[in-house]
C-alpha cells in the first residue's frame, strides 16, 4: 500500500504542478482574465484529478500485479495530491494582482517539483540534480509553450 500511495501523491502532484501552471500561463497571455485563469484552475482540479485518477487506476490495474486495495490506494493518492495542489494555486490568483499571482504560483510549482524531484531521486540514490534539472527542463517548455500559444490565441481573437 505505501508504494500505491507515493506512485499516486508523486504523479498527482507533478500533474497538478505541470498541467495547472501551463494552463494558468497559457490563459493569461491568451486573456490576461483573472476570472478566466480562475475557471480553469477549478477545472483542472476537478475534472483533471478524476482524469488522472482514473488513469492511474487503469494503469495499475492493467500491470496485473498489484492488489484492488493497492489499486485504489494509488487511484485515491492520485485524486487527492491532485485535487488538493492544485487548488492550491487559486489562493494567489485570489489575493494578488494576476501577473504577480502567475509569478507567485511558478515559483510555488516549480519549487514543489524540484522538491519533489529531489527527494525521489535521493531515496534512489541517485544524484538529485540531474533529475531536478530533467524534471524543471520538461515543466519550463511546457510553461513557455503554453505561454505562447495563448499569445497566438489571443492575438486571434482581438
Amino acid at each position: 500500500m505505501k508504494d500505491s500511495l507515493r506512485i499516486g501523491l508523486s504523479f498527482g502532484l507533478t500533474s497538478a504542478v505541470i498541467t495547472t501552471l501551463g494552463l494558468m500561463v497559457g490563459l493569461h497571455s491568451g486573456t490576461h482574465s483573472r476570472i478566466v485563469v480562475l475557471g480553469g484552475i477549478l477545472t483542472i482540479a476537478i475534472a483533471d484529478a478524476f482524469s488522472d485518477a482514473l488513469g492511474i487506476h487503469i494503469s495499475e490495474e492493467s500491470e496485473n500485479v498489484h492488489t484492488a486495495r493497492q489499486i485504489w490506494g494509488a487511484t485515491a493518492a492520485t485524486f487527492f495530491a491532485k485535487f488538493v495542489f492544485a487548488l492550491t494555486f487559486a489562493i494567489p490568483v485570489l489575493y494578488f494582482s494576476l501577473s504577480v499571482a502567475i509569478l507567485v504560483s511558478l515559483v510555488w510549482g516549480l519549487a514543489t517539483l524540484t522538491l519533489l524531484s529531489y527527494a525521489i531521486a535521493r531515496s534512489k540514490g541517485e544524484r538529485p540534480w540531474k533529475s531536478v534539472g530533467e524534471h524543471l527542463l520538461i515543466a519550463v517548455v511546457v510553461i513557455a509553450i503554453t505561454h505562447y500559444v495563448g499569445d497566438l490565441i489571443g492575438k486571434m481573437g482581438a
